[in-house]
């Protein structure tokens, strides 16, 4: 089967979401309304809160939450051939994934720019609000850690996309200070330079790779393994505008037009499915992924389709940002309908590829070896690329030579050229999986924040400098330290089920929100029914790791998996006490109703005592 019919269905029903769907929720469902003053001009501090163009926002916000998930577990999921995978990206991303974050980001605006943990305090109960965080701050933890084992394998020893990335950083700095200090609003011009300079940096790696200062760009992976928690903590402790924004809205150019060219190149090549539609490993005994397709179809493709890390940002640095209420359609649905796109990409590149090149790729030698496959296209692929891509693991390499394979038959010149789109692709990885990384720093800063600021209220402050440096320094000091001893790798399969179980946490705090603010208590089903959804799939993963875990002997990880299934269940359990009391009502209970005023999280000295946050 070609490969278009699927591309082109999967845009068509991207677009009547969002035309449809999206609009229905915004109108009917949160009511949005643009006489709700933003969080960023009511608090407008010139570090976090700052007023900032929707495009620039949208641009942050996707990069932030589009990371390794989008790329790589598809890539992985295609174990169980293109269909499993395809229609739940498709389905999931519509009807779960971006509810789940249009409706996190309306909560945050709606409350001052605060965290998921501060959003569950105030609307569910302090119950929830404590464990809560305490979910949040270990699940993201983990998560960068692991973003930053991908990152580190993918750089060290890689003068090329060592000078290439850490160019982007010096370059955002100076567009920042141009759009937001010499000349604001300069969006054009600003994006104009920014991306020109960025490709330059792409362009001149290759060169600075094979000159005398490949040495200064050169690190072996205890050196990155240190240097990526410095640059989170700079990205976490400097202004958002400064240096966060920038960034990942300049590599969202990079992001979507290697996405978009890898979509007109399927059109020019229009390669056929070589992937069955289901393969005989549906039921487990996979040679990549163990169990069976449900529920590791949803956890392995991830953030792809719906991911608990989005609520992170979407109640982190993005609220903090946005100028209007009615922008938050395109910024939370838009950007996450965009994640599903570069998922479906990722399939398409995976499924493409001769089934036996593909399990060979991803397969250790001595797995691939039971499974009586002959290679087909592999050492012509590998001579192309020059590197031998056989048994190399992790959905990486197999995703970059099928991206490569396919860019380079659009043209018989092309083809040739096929070893630089194999490392110009290696590092777009990277770069995706960075953007999170300075975006996760940041959040987790914000809910440490929150935290501590029970014992010491300066502390809960975000515009108090000593505050968000220390909070910043200890978030990057966690998160490092597991990354340099990598212990991190080892507990990768137990986030992979946590971060899904946070998007059911998520979606149920949804439903408590709809309850108290929708005109029709009807309406909480558009996050009721994926919350039930993820949360049955979650806990069945969960719980096979646990039996995976006891098996191995694996005590650790077994007891913390546990300890997150247990709190996430009490959280669950209380929100469906308080939908039980909030279906009694007659009337919505909106919002900040408790008070006259709304104060910001910022609070000045001297403000009444219910100002507090």
């Amino acid at each position: 089967m070609s490969v278009l019919y699927l591309l082109i269905g999967s845009l068509c029903a991207f677009a009547l979401a969002y035309r449809y769907y999206a609009a229905f929720i915004a109108a009917r469902v949160l009511q949005l309304d643009d006489r709700n003053i933003a969080p960023s001009v009511l608090c407008n501090d010139g570090q976090n809160y700052v007023p900032t163009n929707k495009w620039v926002v949208f641009g942050h916000h996707f990069a932030a939450i589009a990371g390794a998930g989008p790329l790589i577990g598809p890539v992985l999921a295609a174990q169980y051939g293109w269909g499993p995978g395809f229609f739940w990206i498709l389905l999931g991303s519509v009807f779960a994934g971006c509810v789940h974050d249009m409706i996190i980001l309306f909560a945050s605006y709606r409350h001052e720019g605060q965290s998921l943990s501060v959003i569950a305090e105030k609307d569910v109960s302090k119950l929830t609000g404590a464990v809560t965080a305490v979910v949040i701050l270990f699940i993201i933890l983990v998560a960068l850690a692991g973003l930053g084992v991908a990152v580190v394998n993918a750089l060290f020893n890689n003068p090329w996309g060592v000078f290439s990335i850490g160019m982007t950083i010096p370059i955002a700095m100076a567009i920042g200070v141009y759009m937001f200090k010499i000349r604001p609003g300069a969006i054009l011009s600003g994006s104009i330079a920014g991306v020109t300079l960025v490709c330059t940096a792409v362009f001149l790696g290759p060169y600075i790779a094979d000159s005398a200062m490949a040495g200064w760009f050169t690190f072996d992976k205890k050196q990155m393994s240190i240097l990526l928690p410095i640059y989170g903590f700079c990205a976490a402790a400097i202004p958002v505008w400064l240096l966060l924004a920038p960034r990942d809205y300049l590599s969202t150019f990079m992001k979507i037009g290697v996405v978009g060219a890898l979509a007109i190149g399927l059109l020019f090549v229009n390669p056929t499915i070589k992937m069955p539609l289901l393969t005989d490993f549906i039921h487990g005994g996979g040679p990549i992924i163990p169990g069976p397709w449900w529920p590791y179809v949803f956890i392995t493709i991830a953030c792809g389709a719906i991911s608990g890390f989005h609520s992170l940002i979407g109640s982190g640095t993005t609220p903090k940002m946005i100028e209007r209420e009615t922008e938050i359609p395109m910024i939370s649905y838009g950007a996450m309908l965009t994640e599903a796109f570069v998922a479906m990409m990722a399939l398409f590149a995976a499924v493409t590829l001769i089934p036996a090149d593909y399990f060979a790729i991803n397969t250790a030698a001595a797995v691939f070896k039971k499974l009586n496959m002959e290679v087909v296209d592999l050492p012509s692929l590998s001579k192309l690329v020059g590197l031998d891509v056989a048994h190399r693991p992790g959905g990486a390499i197999s995703l970059a030579v099928g991206m490569a394979h396919i860019f380079s038959n659009i043209g018989e010149g092309l083809r040739h050229t096929m070893k630089y789109w194999f490392q110009f692709i290696i590092m777009f990885e990277a770069l995706f999986i960075l953007t999170t990384i300075d975006a996760g720093t940041r959040v987790a800063r914000y809910i440490l924040q929150d935290i501590l600021g029970y014992v010491y209220k300066p502390l809960s402050r975000k515009d108090w400098i000593p505050g968000a440096v220390l909070t910043s320094a200890l978030v990057s000091l966690a998160w490092g330290y597991m990354l340099y001893t990598g212990d991190v790798s080892s507990i990768w399969p137990m986030f992979g089920a946590t971060n899904q179980t946070l998007s059911a946490l998520a979606l149920a705090i949804g439903t408590t929100i709809i309850l108290r603010i929708g005109r029709k208590k009807v309406y909480a089903l558009i996050t009721l029914v994926p919350c039930v959804l993820i949360t049955v799939t979650t806990l069945a993963a969960g719980y096979m790791n646990i039996q995976t875990y006891a098996t191995k002997g694996q005590l650790l990880n077994l007891w913390l998996s546990v300890a997150i299934i247990a709190l996430v269940l009490i959280i669950i359990a209380d929100n469906i006490r308080v939908w039980l009391k909030l279906l009694r009502t007659d009337t919505p209970i909106g919002m900040n109703d408790d008070r006259k005023q709304i104060y910001c999280p910022i609070v000045p000295a001297g403000a009444p005592p219910d100002a507090r946050p």
